[in-house]
């Protein structure tokens, strides 16, 4: 019997979207879980009855986790199926992308490679900066958890997906982010500020830097 929704997010999230599935389903439990290690904590019995949707969060769910849950397991990426896996804003912009957008797929045991259920797509104004990219997506997503909500809610049977879409072969990592991070003395004008531009701010703890006989230089703007 499906009951219970484990809603893998943040705390201000969970605040907003658990209202949302229980608008649709009022006898529903909505679990909050913001780790790994809480779904590690969750009961056997209680994750047969559940189903699993995560919504802009950073946690690797483990397989055997994803195998144990009853009721599927859903996932909320702010980035398109062109996009997958870490910091798909900063790889977007890198790559010069005029197109970004969000996915909802079935979650399985390797990151953004289930099927693809939705997806919402939005052009890329020159000038575009990360904050100002992963905005927009943020709100395209929420409009998509919306749009899903009832069906996750209310309905134990698999979800239809409503595009056809696959995802990219290529899939980024922290580790890639870190590569791009790895300023080459030789590097371009015009590859640095590209760059620094996106990869400046220090996200995620990860500054450009510079490798020099044996020294490492982290990267920041000069002042005018």
């Amino acid at each position: 019997m499906f009951d219970t929704i484990l809603l893998l997010t943040g705390p201000a999230e969970h605040a907003a979207l658990a209202p949302v599935l229980r608008r649709h389903n009022p006898r529903l439990a909505i679990e909050p879980i913001a780790t790994a290690e809480e779904l590690r904590a969750v009961d056997a019995s209680l994750l047969r009855r559940s189903r699993l949707v995560a919504f802009v969060t950073m946690v690797i769910v483990p397989g055997d986790i994803l195998a144990a849950i009853g009721h599927g397991a859903f996932n909320f990426h702010p980035g398109p199926p062109e996009f997958p896996g870490w910091a798909p804003a900063h790889f977007a912009l890198y790559a010069q992308a005029r197109q970004f957008g969000v996915s909802f797929h079935v979650m399985n045991g390797l990151v953004d490679s289930g099927p693809i259920l939705d997806a919402d797509l939005f052009p890329v104004a020159q000038g575009t900066s990360v904050v100002e990219l992963e905005e927009m997506a943020y709100a395209r997503l929420a409009a998509m958890f919306w749009r899903w909500a009832g069906a996750l809610a209310s309905h134990a049977a698999p979800l239809p997906p409503r595009v056809t879409m696959q995802w990219s072969a290529k899939k980024n990592s922290r580790r890639s982010y870190q590569q791009l991070c790895s300023i080459p003395v030789d590097i371009s004008e015009d590859d640095l500020a590209l760059r620094m531009s996106i990869f400046g701010d220090g996200h995620f703890g990860i500054s450009p830097s510079i490798s020099l006989h044996g020294f490492e230089f982290r990267a920041v703007a000069a002042a005018d």
